[in-house]
């Protein structure tokens, strides 16, 4: 599956996390659920994340892109968003996932990209736009999080 990539995060959040002790790469990655289905986090802040998920070893018994692999692409971009949103007060947590599959891919990567609909005090919801490497949009996702004040013991979860 490659090499992993460096995330990317404006200087200010990296050094916002990094007071209070916190690796904002290693918090941000796709966590082990993403990790087992190769996505690539290449670009994130509260405006835009980008991110890559190869199609082999996520497909359906039809040899396409599962819907579920989409799903938690999605997930992981809207939630990175999200998060980058709240701050380091707070945790974001998906209250609500939609995805419409618009056309199936068998090879190759797919990018997702998540961009806001609305960045509020307690929710934010991003729509994810999933395209293949022909710039054919694969599927349209919208995730909405809960945005909660972070509780003694979080970032050490998190982190661990």
């Amino acid at each position: 599956m490659g090499e992993p990539q460096q995330v990317k995060f404006p200087q200010e959040v990296i050094d916002e996390y990094a007071a209070l002790g916190v690796d904002l790469r290693a918090l941000f990655s796709a966590g082990h659920l993403g990790t087992r289905m190769g996505v690539q986090i290449t670009e994130a802040s509260a405006e835009r994340v980008v991110g890559t998920m190869p199609v082999e070893g996520n497909t359906q018994p039809y040899g396409l892109l599962h819907g579920g692999a989409s799903a938690v692409l999605a997930e992981t971009l809207g939630s990175v968003g999200s998060m980058l949103h709240g701050g380091v007060n707070k945790i974001a947590v998906g209250v609500d996932l939609n995805c419409t599959h618009h056309r199936g891919a068998r090879s190759g990567l797919v990018t997702g990209v998540a961009t806001p609909v609305h960045r509020g005090r307690t929710t934010a919801t991003y729509e994810i736009v999933i395209t293949d490497e022909a710039d054919k949009r694969v599927c349209t996702a919208r995730l909405t999080c809960l945005l909660r004040d972070v509780r003694p013991g979080d970032v050490e979860k998190a982190a661990g």
